[in-house]
């Protein structure tokens, strides 16, 4: 795991000087060594620049830009390559020789044989970069879920055209060569779900490039060509769909645990971490005491399940350490959290204080569980929106305005008077549901939605444009064909890998790791996983619906099933309640400034409105949707982002 920056194009010794200093803003994320390299001294060509975490081949040997000595070709990579002990062994079969043991070579050699098609048969995360020595041009590229991200924009200095690229956004405005004004769509889009729906980024003009996708780049002209090697997989239910699921869980795993550094599992004592756990121990070579797991508990009673990570890491018999956060710990470190968030979001702070908290302990790399609901079935969502759309949809032949004045009465007989600032919770979306007539893509966004559509409109000093219900319109559209006619469940499971999961939760997982230097794995989304799921019968995969029962069967077996019969929980941090209690102050300061909300195209009054409902205990009003505004204004004013 590490940061990669470079530059494509103009190379002169000023974007040299701008790579080096996008490197350097992510020293977090490779404190290990360093790295620079460019094609030629002046002219076109390319620049990359490396930040190292060392993780395989801890020796020089693994150092970055790596050149292969006999095409010339240069690679900077950042992620794991799992089956890189495969494809080598399959390379030296065909004549190939290796210097090291790390998967960057591994990847040059691949590519040396099999051109861009290589990546099609890379098994992991990551966002890297070849500069092609024959060619002379440059292939960028990212792993097929989008856990490792990879950003980059075009900039024109005085007629010299480059595309920078980096593992980060805050690397790139680290050049100042970038603009520093927020993109109105990406505002818009984060407004609606508390996070920046890709391609674009928050600031205007950087993009991410899209999961599974690679782009070449020629440096002459910049003429980009992208091309998508992998999406989403389609259902495809057989009979032997469950073997096929075990075999690709427990090949994910085990080559998950490779690594040359400390490693250690999340345990959280829920489904998901503890399915990883178990099948951890039950693969790892060294037997289930050479499996380090870790919990993280509180002195808040109604967060901490960490006997139920303690009775799994028990009956598992793996080495457990349970690791205490307190309120005050939280407290001293929330400016250091909140600052090293990457893309404003309302989420990640709760991952950003596991990460430290394990990387304290020693460990370098980490597996979790994230992956779990949304493959087979665990959120709220998989029964609730197919059963508003199907609602929606038998409603459709209504008027418009008839079903709005219906909603608003629902809502009224469920929360009573309200004053500026209506409910923004389930009921409070009854109208925005039914106006989705049937659509399950609109009906998914509508029920993920921070706020009505009235209210995201009135919070808005300039909506975006092209956008639907938070997506970009191309982004709706792709992932409506995707959904359309297909079975509800893996519809809704199609959705929350590619929204909730890929832009959420993965993209705060990076910066919420990498911020302490630990590298988080996700063996649950190994993409030979996802698709052995999708391969599985909806019955077996999704019923009984939140149960996950697929999982606890393929992942538990051994485990006391009474472990694991409780409300779901989530792996969260009593952060609502901390905040509360020790922020209010500094979030009324934010929230009622009427520059700063101007600033970064809110306006002053809805937002006024927002707070004073919030603080007057407004019904339907939940705190994730105050912190996310607060989250973006602090985050804007840091990085002197503004419209």
């Amino acid at each position: 795991m590490c940061g990669i920056a470079g530059a494509v194009g103009a190379v002169g010794a000023e974007v040299v000087a701008a790579v080096a200093a996008a490197s350097r803003r992510q020293a977090h994320r490779g404190p290990d060594d360093d790295g620079a390299w460019q094609s030629n001294p002046e002219g076109v060509g390319a620049a990359f620049g490396f930040r190292r975490l060392a993780i395989l081949d801890l020796t020089a040997d693994g150092h970055q830009p790596m050149v292969d000595p006999t095409t010339g070709n240069v690679i900077v990579f950042n992620g794991e390559i799992y089956n890189y002990a495969e494809l080598r062994a399959e390379l030296a079969a065909g004549g190939a020789s290796f210097r090291s043991r790390s998967d960057t070579e591994v990847i040059l050699v691949a590519y040396a044989r099999w051109g861009a098609a290589a990546i099609e048969r890379l098994r992991g995360m990551f966002g890297l970069a070849i500069w092609d020595a024959r060619r002379r041009d440059v292939l960028l590229a990212r792993d097929r879920l989008g856990i490792k991200p990879l950003y980059f924009c075009e900039v024109d200095r005085g007629g010299a055209r480059t595309l920078l690229f980096a593992s980060e956004l805050r690397s790139l405005l680290a050049t100042g060569w970038t603009t520093r004004r927020l993109s109105r769509n990406a505002l818009d889009s984060y407004v609606w779900n508390g996070f920046v729906v890709g391609p674009q980024a928050m600031v205007e003009g950087v993009e991410l490039l899209p999961p599974g996708c690679t782009m070449r780049v020629d440096p002459t002209s910049l003429r980009r060509e992208t091309s998508r090697y992998w999406r989403l997989p389609a259902a495809a239910p057989r009979h032997d769909g469950v073997e096929r699921l075990r075999e690709a869980l427990d090949t994910a795993t085990r080559q998950h645990l490779v690594s040359d550094v400390p490693l250690g599992v999340f345990l959280s004592g829920g489904i998901d971490s503890s399915a990883v756990a178990a099948l951890a121990a039950r693969v790892a070579t060294g037997g289930a005491g050479s499996v380090r797991t870790f919990n993280i508990s509180f002195d808040e009673a109604a967060f901490d399940e960490s006997r139920y990570a303690k009775a799994v890491a028990s009956g598992l018999g793996t080495a457990h350490t349970d690791i205490r956060l307190t309120q005050e710990h939280f407290v001293a470190g929330l400016d250091t959290a909140l600052a090293a968030i990457d893309q404003p979001t309302f989420d990640g702070v709760n991952s950003y204080f596991v990460s430290r908290a394990v990387r304290d302990a020693g460990v370098t790399v980490a597996l979790a569980g994230t992956g779990g609901d949304e493959l087979f079935g665990g959120y709220r969502s998989f029964r609730d929106v197919p059963r508003a759309a199907r609602v929606a949809g038998c409603l459709r032949w209504l008027p418009a305005g008839l079903l709005r004045a219906l909603a608003g009465g629902v809502i009224r007989a469920k929360h009573g008077r309200f004053g500026a600032v209506p409910p923004q919770t389930r009921w409070g979306k009854l109208g925005d549901m039914l106006a989705t007539r049937g659509d399950l893509l609109a009906a998914y966004q509508t029920a993920y939605g921070l706020f009505t559509e009235d209210l995201h409109g009135r919070l808005l000093a300039t909506a975006g444009v092209g956008l639907e219900r938070g997506l970009p319109q191309q982004r709706a559209t792709e992932l409506r064909k995707l959904v359309e006619g297909v079975d509800a469940r893996h519809g809704v499971a199609t959705l929350e890998l590619a929204l909730f999961l890929g832009e959420r939760l993965l993209r705060d997982t990076d910066w919420a790791g990498m911020a302490p230097s630990i590298e988080v794995r996700v063996p649950l989304l190994d993409h030979v996983v996802v698709e052995a799921a999708a391969a599985v019968p909806f019955e077996r995969r999704f019923e009984p619906l939140g149960r996950k029962q697929l999982l606890r069967d393929l992942g538990l077996a051994g485990l006391d099933p009474a472990i694991f019969e409780r409300p779901k929980s989530g792996f969260v941090l009593p952060i609502e309640r901390w905040c509360k209690a020790r922020l209010h102050g500094a979030v009324d300061a934010v929230l009622t400034d009427r520059s700063a909300c101007a600033s970064v195209g809110l306006r002053p009054e809805a937002v006024g409105d927002l707070w004073r409902a919030f603080t007057a205990g407004a019904p339907g009003l939940y705190w994730s949707r105050i912190w996310s505004l607060y989250v973006l204004m602090r985050w804007c004013a840091e990085h002197r982002v503004t419209v």
